[in-house]
């Protein structure tokens, strides 16, 4: 059944601690700011500890062998690793006590490289003791901790992908390929995205209608695919594996259960309201602009283009990256098409990265468009039909008529976001584009497994950036969907029903749907939805009554380190 969930009964208790404590130098990153040695002596003489050893790199292949043999030939029960960073290391340390037949959930990291050595560069000493404290703590948690194993869910044979930008489309095309059933979502009216009003692409200057509607025909002649346009999602429930998803369509209520979804809702434009003289007629948006030159209705001797409207300012502080480009090519196409226009483009800097974008760039001052830098504080002056810029290399005010402005307005969150970030009970940064689990480890995941995001809903993007990320992203559901099931860590919250009094502040405080009131016979009860629980322990901290444990993570662990910190008997 998709549903299903299982959860392995948890492997036999090893018996008495015997723990193998590895520290590493990490080359100069740890050993070169506090004594390896004085630690390692340390550890040896702390209680269950049977085993230690110092490794160069405790995370290369010789590293890792050495903890296997170890753990083989000093019958070692529990291990401790002494190095770096768990989010990027841990996973490698635990598939190697697994390998070796140890239970992955005995391993115990210390950070001794971000949280001790980088940080107490200059202080030695304090550091070495810093870092000795810390295996104290570590050591003392490893003893008590406990097998488990992991919990196993079904996963539904069905995507759901919302947005029908460039991005959406990519996704949905790439995962109904490999032979899966998927829903797309799109809130307009026709799918297409922002790309629909784009004249040319930069830097091959193709077009961006034959592009889309390409890629559109294609995704509706899709078997697999379910195009629901004018179409929002409006509830969603459940985990990884099986969301039951809620969509009106066109006033029409669709319910459907999908393994995976896909966040690919895309941005906008800024409407440049109050800024400029901005009055969609003579003094418009590049977006704008795009759609003058698509219809061929461009008419001026003279366009001026600022750049940095409404972007890299205090309330918006980001750069939206795709605007310098934007403006560079249709200044190109312009001065291409017409010669004897003339074109200014004012800026604040200009951000052509890559060798393509640096050699339009190049091609428009070859082509005659004239770049003329100001400054945040002498921002250019606008009335009907001149502009009076302060040029910073000059270093004085040049007047320029205009019959066409162009505003370059960077790309802000799509409509609804906030709606669709509870929805799905997913984060969003403080510009409000969804925020990513990690950009260099997990850069289209969530944080909630079984989501993901791609191209401009989780930053401004171009054409390419979005084009990767969904492929990435459906590359990511594909796994999920192909395994027809997943593994989720057992790191989840126990409910003692005895104890606990039907209250909810659980359910309440719970970020990821993961614990729910369910009726027993003894009345309202909490009960866990261990596929969805993240093991944050906001529930176990919440509970009047102390009615909730966290695996892996219990009050007897935590407490053994604070009194192995401070020098006290539990």
């Amino acid at each position: 059944m998709p549903d299903e969930v299982t959860q392995k009964e948890a492997a036999p208790d090893p018996g008495a601690p015997r723990i193998g404590v590895f520290v590493c130098h990490c080359g100069a990153n740890i050993a070169g700011f506090v004594d390896i040695e004085a630690i390692e002596n340390h550890a040896r003489a702390l209680p269950n500890v049977a085993f230690t050893q110092r490794n160069l790199y405790t995370c290369s292949e010789t590293g890792l062998r050495e903890i296997k043999t170890a753990i083989a030939a000093q019958k070692l029960n529990r291990v401790v690793v002494a190095s770096c960073s768990p989010r990027t290391h841990e996973p490698l340390f635990r598939s190697a006590c697994r390998e070796a037949g140890l239970n992955p959930f005995l391993f115990e990291f210390v950070n001794i490289r971000d949280q001790c050595s980088w940080v107490h560069m200059q202080q030695r000493e304090g550091a070495t003791r810093k870092a000795k404290e810390l295996i104290q703590m570590g050591v003392a948690r490893a003893a008590l901790l406990e097998p488990q194993e992991d919990i196993t869910v079904g996963v539904a044979g069905k995507a759901l992908i919302i947005g029908g930008g460039i991005s959406g489309i990519t996704a949905t095309m790439s995962i109904a390929r490999r032979g899966f059933q998927v829903i797309l979502v799109e809130r307009e009216k026709e799918l297409g995205g922002i790309l629909k009003n784009v004249h040319k692409l930069y830097p091959t200057m193709g077009s961006a209608g034959d592009l889309i509607g390409k890629n559109i025909r294609a995704v509706q002649k899709m078997p697999r695919v379910q195009v629901l346009t004018s179409a929002r999602l409006v509830e969603v429930s459940g985990f990884v594996g099986n969301y039951k998803v809620t969509i009106d369509s066109e006033g029409k209520r669709i319910e459907d259960t999908v393994g995976v979804i896909v966040v690919a809702t895309g941005a906008r434009l800024l409407t440049p309201e109050g800024l400029f003289q901005y009055n969609g007629r003579n003094i418009v948006t590049q977006g704008e602009l795009e759609l003058l030159l698509k219809q061929g209705r461009l008419d001026a001797d003279s366009i001026v283009m600022i750049q940095c409207v409404g972007a890299r300012v205090p309330g918006r502080e980001y750069c939206s990256r795709v605007c310098c480009m934007t403006a560079i090519k249709n200044a190109i196409l312009i001065r291409e098409a017409q010669p004897e226009t003339a074109v200014f483009v004012l800026y604040r800097d200009i951000q052509t990265y890559g060798t393509l974008y640096e050699e339009d760039y190049r091609r428009a001052r070859e082509l005659g468009v004239s770049f003329i830098r100001y400054n945040l504080s002498k921002p250019p002056v606008v009335s009907s039909d001149k502009v009076i810029v302060h040029d910073e290399l000059l270093g004085e005010d040049v007047p320029i008529p205009f019959d066409l402005l162009a505003l370059a307005t960077p790309l802000i969150p799509q409509a609804g976001f906030d709606e669709l970030s509870k929805a799905l009970k997913v984060p969003v940064d403080e510009n409000g584009f969804f925020l990513e689990a990690h950009a260099k480890l997990r850069p289209v995941d969530f944080a909630t497994d079984g989501i993901f995001l791609c191209g401009c809903a989780r930053w401004p993007s171009d054409i390419g950036e979005s084009v990767s990320q969904a492929l990435a992203a459906a590359a990511r559901a594909s796994i999920p969907l192909s395994q027809g099931h997943v593994k989720v860590e057992p790191i989840v919250s126990q409910v003692d029903q005895n104890r606990c009094i039907g209250c909810g502040l659980c359910e309440t405080v719970c970020s990821y749907v993961g614990i729910h009131l369910t009726d027993t016979p003894k009345g309202k009860k909490a009960e866990t939805i261990r596929a969805s629980c993240k093991g944050c322990g906001t529930c176990g901290a919440s509970c009047p009554q102390k009615a909730i444990r966290m695996s892996h993570f219990t009050d007897g662990q935590i407490e053994a380190q604070i009194c192995a910190l401070v020098g006290t008997d539990k």
